[in-house]
């Protein structure tokens, strides 16, 4: 079966009245639609996935517009950057208290959630076809995953809270529920 035009025309749509809404937003005019997403991406992530690579990967952009995108936010007092504590290297991207208050007082937009509470419990059955049309659509390709935290193969919930064995390292509480850059899907078998 063939997904013909119209699964593309409606989540093109919904994507362009996201942005529309976005760019109309009074406490959103001063931050361009990148800088925005990277904003958004980087107040769901985990703490190994808050890096400049982490945040070009996942937003599928070049690593020069990421750049610039990222130094303007710090300039105008969004994010710190904060070099890792093991690899002197590398560095991690917090956001400011500016920032989390912003997107806390933006997010989720309003339009989705009335648009939820009137479609009731098809918007619940929606969500998990979306989740389940996006797991296809990575498992079909070769692309980050960028999944949450808990629904990794690496995930584990212990006596002692959970633990990430990729990287043999206890989760704070906090981090199940967080986007991963190391996610891998779990095996058949393990689903």
């Amino acid at each position: 079966m063939r997904a013909g035009p119209v699964l593309f025309d409606l989540l093109e749509r919904l994507s362009s009245l996201t942005r529309v809404w976005f760019r109309e937003h009074p406490l959103l005019t001063e931050l361009q639609p990148i800088q925005l997403s990277a904003l958004l991406y980087l107040s769901r992530c985990n703490r190994y996935s808050n890096t400049p690579l982490a945040v070009t990967e996942y937003l599928g952009l070049t690593k020069g517009t990421v750049s610039q995108s990222l130094k303007a936010l710090e300039l105008n007092g969004w994010l710190v950057k904060t070099q890792d504590a093991r690899d002197k290297r590398s560095v991690h991207l917090n956001l400011t208290p500016q920032a989390q208050a912003l997107l806390g007082a933006v997010m989720p937009p309003d339009f989705l959630q009335a648009a939820a509470q009137r479609m009731g419990t098809r918007a619940q059955d929606l969500e998990g076809l979306l989740l389940d049309l996006l797991r296809t659509i990575q498992q079909g390709s070769d692309v980050p995953s960028f999944g949450l935290c808990r629904t990794c193969r690496f995930h584990r919930t212990l006596p002692a809270g959970a633990f990430c064995e990729l990287t043999q390292e206890p989760l704070e509480v906090i981090e199940p529920d967080l986007i991963c850059r190391e996610h891998r899907m779990p095996d058949p078998v393990d689903a």
